[in-house]
């Protein structure tokens, strides 16, 4: 006689134990089960149960302005130990690690969701060299995040001679999980999601460990209802399922309910899109385009090098590159904001895990991410500035793989005023946070990591251009109208090594009209 797996999320709360390990699924909102958080943190108010849960999570899963998500988990007592690969959208987390009221690591993105996959085959843990030589390597602190953290989830290992990271596994006691509808067996479909992510990853690393699988939906119906393709997460691995009683906890993005065009559905005409206003961030996103090669398979990371998408559909290359995101679409217009981790009128998905074995085997032609902080070794920080905690997330995975990596970001911050047009820049007001310093609170990209295995890696701001070089950082070029001692060189606290052939940057990055990029980067070599 068949079980009936169907419960109310108060009855899901109820099974999760005291002291149990908890893993949810979801990238900001899209993907993740957000009744089943309100009815967890309903018990707990109620009865202070469950309590002195560990929560591990791949990626941040919150809208950071609202008590949504993983927020409304993020509680003195309900928590005691987060094992996560981003933490910036919870936006309580981060007050709880640095008062010492939970055990807390920041692993990689990838690393967590190979992890998991590494869980559910019963193998003994992952090894692998991301991670080398940054904050989450055990000569840098092993992802630890304060110092009532002592446990060592990561280990160096040698194997014939080379480095390794062995990060050590850990049981999974309940996953959360979400689909759109579920079947009397449990059986999973996805048609209104926007990213397929590691509901089946983490499924299956419950079921090795002997804990539960609670998968939220929109509905239930009846047996052979679901297309045998259409099945995300087989109803084998799953205990219980949840149907919603208001749908906006089962919506698509904290954006909007359902938009067809992310999931493929419906597509969208490209043609109409609005091009950046001319400004320093303009400028650094066109030098990062001027990376670009013939039918590259990119990476975009969130914020500033989100918009050097639109640097692309203004030159007229967006069907020239296919752009990729690290929770799997393939393909398509990447998104921002609430939305980040979809793309309109995307080609294919990856699952999480396929996603990060792309980039780990070499898939990526160009990334393009953030730069928060820069030192005298080429290190990049986007992790962690004193108190406040972002995280990793898939910077680490990216960088060390990708075939070449451009970081970007305003050269100082806090304040920055500049003057852009007729194809030069020129500082009106300097930022008051110096932004390439002596050496970086958390390494998240290790510059000895590059130089060691010969990477190709540019470091691009407003007003210079560094490379890594066989000898260390060196500044490469200079944006027309900026002076090298006052503006570049007198706002550094390390002195950098400069090219004997110091270039200026190309002018047309400072003009109001489109560069006309694109004849140039098809006549480089493609692939």
């Amino acid at each position: 006689m068949e079980k009936n797996k169907v419960i109310t999320a108060d009855e899901a709360a109820r099974l999760i134990k005291n002291g149990a390990t908890v893993a949810t699924v979801g990238f900001i909102g899209m993907g993740h089960p957000r009744e089943i958080d309100v009815a967890i943190e309903k018990r707990f108010l109620e009865t202070g149960e469950p309590n002195n849960l560990t929560l591990a999570i791949g990626a941040s899963q919150a809208n950071p302005a609202e008590n949504t998500g993983l927020n409304r988990l993020v509680k003195e007592g309900l928590l005691s130990r987060v094992i996560a690969g981003h933490l910036n959208l919870q936006k309580d987390l981060a007050g709880l690690v640095n008062a010492e009221k939970l055990d807390a690591w920041n692993l990689p993105q990838g690393v967590m969701i190979h992890l998991f996959r590494a869980i559910g085959g019963k193998q003994p843990g992952l090894v692998t060299p991301v991670g080398l030589n940054t904050f989450v390597d055990p000569r840098e602190g092993g992802g630890k995040l304060n110092k009532r953290t002592t446990e060592d989830l990561v280990e160096l290992v040698t194997l014939g001679g080379e480095e390794y990271l062995w990060y050590k596994p850990f049981p999974i006691d309940v996953a959360l999980i979400r689909g759109t509808y579920a079947d009397l067996k449990g059986n999973l479909s996805w048609e209104h999601e926007a990213i397929k992510l590691e509901h089946q990853t983490l499924a299956m690393a419950a079921k090795a460990s002997g804990g539960i699988v609670i998968a939220q939906v929109e509905a239930v119906t009846q047996n052979n209802s679901i297309r045998p393709k259409d099945v995300l997460v087989p109803g084998i691995l799953v205990d219980y399922v949840v149907p919603v009683k208001e749908q906006r906890h089962n919506a698509q993005s904290y954006a909007a309910q359902y938009e067809p065009w992310l999931t493929g559905d419906m597509r969208l005409p490209m043609g109409q899109l609005s091009s950046m206003e001319l400004s320093e961030r303009k400028a650094i996103c066109r030098r990062a385009a001027m990376e670009l090669v013939p039918d590259a398979v990119i990476n975009l990371g969130i914020g500033m090098p989100e918009f050097v998408a639109s640097v692309c559909a203004e030159e007229g290359l967006l069907n020239d590159v296919t752009s990729t995101v690290e929770p799997g679409p393939v393909g398509g217009m990447p998104q921002s904001g609430l939305r980040f981790g979809t793309t309109i009128n995307p080609e294919a998905f990856f699952d999480h895990a396929g996603m990060f074995d792309f980039y780990n085997g070499g898939g990526l032609d160009l990334a393009v991410l953030g730069l928060a902080e820069l030192d005298a070794a080429g290190n990049v920080n986007v992790s962690k500035f004193g108190p406040r905690i972002a995280g990793a997330g898939g910077f680490i995975n990216i960088t060390q793989a990708s075939k070449k990596v451009v970081f970007i970001g305003s050269f100082t911050a806090s304040g920055l005023e500049c003057s852009v047009g007729g194809g030069k820049l020129s500082i009106v007001k300097e930022g008051k946070v110096r932004k390439l310093i002596e050496k970086v609170e958390h390494i998240t990209f290790s510059g000895e990591f590059a130089r060691r295995n010969n990477m190709q890696v540019l470091y691009v701001t407003e007003r210079a251009v560094f490379a890594m070089t066989k000898d260390g950082l060196t500044l490469v070029e200079i944006a027309p109208g900026i002076n090298l001692e006052k503006d570049v060189l007198g706002q550094m606290n390390f002195k950098p090594k400069v090219a004997r052939d110091l270039k200026i940057m190309d002018s047309r990055l400072f003009h109001e009209e489109a560069m006309n990029l694109r004849p140039e980067i098809m006549a480089k070599t493609g692939r």
